[in-house]
């Protein structure tokens, strides 16, 4: 189904060469300063890469994990109205993908609408940078009825607040959240290869443990 996403490959080669020649102009940059041949900063510790179709990309931000609050936001609804953070209640779970108009998000996010019918009590959010139109139109031809989706398009808050922003596309990088009543993060996936699946189970099992 790789070879479905085409349109991004080519650009994520492109970015993914340009993040190269970026890293190794750092790098020969910092060498010199220090007066030795390896270089650790601050900024590079932060820094976290994802692939597609093996091309090096990088997320902007820090990195959520299992125990953090989960940050403020605001995102946009298809109706175009303002959508905070302290607006979602209960069990939440939050998928980011970069694009619902191709095939692995298209296949991730109705495979939680359909499983969706069977966990009472949660809500589920598709967060991307698709226009509210698009989401809306995506949604209408797919009969999504059980997952809301939001954009990220306008304030680009969720992507800065959860670290999901790829640097070099201002895309959403593939990753899932499930947040509990308390806001707290209670399960957190980054898919390493944007084009691979999330581990469906262990959204599943997490969303359903009891206690």
């Amino acid at each position: 189904m790789k070879h479905d996403l085409f349109p991004l490959t080519v650009i994520a080669k492109g970015y993914g060469m340009f993040y190269n020649a970026v890293r190794f102009e750092r790098r020969s940059t910092e060498s010199q300063t220090a007066g030795h041949n390896h270089w650790i900063t601050k900024e590079t510790l932060s820094m976290t890469t994802v692939t597609f179709q093996g091309n090096p990309l990088t997320l902007q931000g820090q990195q959520l994990k299992v125990g953090d609050k989960m940050p403020e936001f605001t995102l946009t609804d298809n109706g175009l109205g303002s959508v905070h953070s302290n607006d979602l209640t209960g069990l939440k779970v939050f998928l980011t993908v970069p694009s619902l108009d191709t095939p692995v998000c298209d296949l991730e996010v109705r495979n939680f609408n359909q499983k969706a019918s069977e966990l009472h009590g949660v809500r589920i959010y598709a967060v991307s940078r698709d226009l509210p139109f698009a989401q809306a139109r995506w949604c209408g031809a797919h009969g999504i009825n059980n997952v809301q989706t939001l954009s990220d398009y306008k304030e680009h808050s969720f992507g800065k607040a959860t670290g999901t922003c790829i640097e070099e596309l201002a895309l959403l990088t593939r990753a899932v959240f499930v947040v509990d009543n308390e806001g707290i993060v209670r399960h957190v996936e980054y898919v390493p290869e944007m084009t691979n699946h999330p581990n469906y189970d262990a959204v599943y099992a997490k969303i359903t443990e009891k206690g």
